[in-house]
């Protein structure tokens, strides 16, 4: 159905007339849905996302993504066939979670540092959960097991790699951004020069760049909160009326036949919705349902996000050309291929010994929620993870670099 279609308008219009009937009728269940939605707003996702936001900012109008671009080049552009700048997207997005890699997405393409279709492979496998909460929130405040959250981090991420990686294949006779130019000059002498170059065309003096980001981040936080809240009410409401029951029991019909437990219907359907609902759902199934379908689902539902991310992803790629479909399909195939991954990786990975042992190091809050007190140690793991990947994305990118400076003498 074409979105100039008539009978479309006509769906959205009572769609959305249905909605306030149904807030009109559970008022008391929609004011207490929304205080909830606000108060995960103001407890986890501002203190966790704000300072990312705002270094990302500052970053890009200092010069650094470029200096990673040029630095990462001879990495991501044969990897994922975006180009260097993606690194710093990567990076950020891992270690921040979304819905921060579309951020910079959007704006890398308006700054012309990436094509359409760069843009979408980019945001397609880069929009990923932080550490803190797979690792904290889920395995540690859900599961109750430091050990699940080695597991969960693992298949979490490396399925969005290979993802990545599958994605290169995406639109193969789009058009690319400018490739580095051939040179003399060592790659770290081009990635200052680069960065320097960034730096003079921005213009802008650092108290009124931070002063930008700050703004700039806090817009975008506000429009994150306004669809948590409003995801927070519709799925209230949707469980009032009994539609999530009606969606799992024909889900468990439709999944019986595949061996995965009926029980789990629930936590497939909560996740649908909501990241954090879903994992929650996942963790309390009946002990009857063994763990590695658990792991399995709960490792699905953070890599598929839930429709409350993707709406705010959405809305902020709105701003550029790029577009959600790829996105959308990329959600898809990152859930299945995590799934796919904790059902291979399980026994290998239980049966080590470092992952027996009571004493895995886990820098995380021991609880499901993080607040206020403790965003510091939030933003000091994440930047910790951020560093680690970081540096590991400009090792591989030397040493591709020096690879390729090798078959052209």
């Amino acid at each position: 159905m074409s979105r100039h279609s008539p009978v479309l308008t006509l769906l959205l219009a009572f769609s959305t007339i249905a909605l306030v009937l149904m807030l009109v009728a559970h008022s008391q269940i929609s004011f207490e849905a929304a205080v909830r939605g606000l108060k995960i707003w103001w407890e986890v996702v501002f203190p966790s996302t704000l300072p990312f936001i705002v270094l990302s900012e500052i970053l890009m109008g200092l010069g650094v993504v470029h200096f990673f671009g040029v630095l990462l080049e001879p990495l991501m552009r044969p990897l994922f066939n975006v180009p260097g700048t993606g690194g710093f997207v990567l990076a950020m997005g891992f270690s921040s979670g979304y819905p921060v890699a579309a951020k910079l997405t959007t704006s890398l393409r308006e700054q012309g540092s990436l094509t359409k279709a760069e843009g979408e492979r980019l945001v397609s496998f880069t929009t990923t959960g932080d550490p803190l909460f797979v690792m904290g929130a889920v395995a540690i405040g859900f599961f109750h097991s430091e050990q699940m959250g080695i597991i969960l981090s693992l298949t979490h991420y490396l399925s969005a790699i290979l993802l990545g990686i599958l994605f290169r294949m995406y639109a193969p006779t789009a058009s690319i951004s400018k490739p580095l130019d051939k040179t003399t000059s060592s790659l770290p002498y081009r990635a200052l020069q680069a960065m320097h170059r960034a730096r003079l065309r921005d213009r802008r003096p650092f108290g009124k760049l931070m002063g930008d980001a700050v703004q700039s981040a806090l817009n975008t936080l506000f429009m994150i909160g306004g669809f948590i809240i409003v995801f927070s009410v519709l799925i209230q409401l949707f469980q009032a009326i009994e539609l999530t029951a009606f969606i799992t029991r024909l889900l468990a019909i439709i999944l019986g036949p595949f061996g995965v437990p009926p029980s789990l219907s629930q936590a497939i359907v909560s996740g649908l919705f909501e990241v954090t609902l879903g994992a929650q759902a996942a963790s309390d199934a009946p002990a009857a349902v063994p763990i590695v379908w658990k792991a399995a689902i709960a490792s699905a539902v953070l890599s598929w996000g839930g429709l409350s991310v993707h709406a705010q992803v959405a809305s902020i790629l709105s701003a550029t050309d790029i577009r959600v479909m790829p996105y959308l399909i990329a959600r898809s195939l990152h859930a299945l291929l995590a799934a796919i991954l904790t059902v291979i990786l399980w026994k290998p990975l239980t049966s080590m010994a470092w992952l027996q042992e009571k004493s895995v190091p886990v820098f995380l809050p021991n609880q499901s929620e993080l607040t206020l007190s403790n965003w510091w140690d939030a933003l000091v793991y994440s930047g910790l993870l951020m560093l680690i990947g970081g540096g590991l994305l400009v090792l591989g990118s030397l040493v591709a670099g020096y690879l390729q400076t090798l078959k052209t003498r």
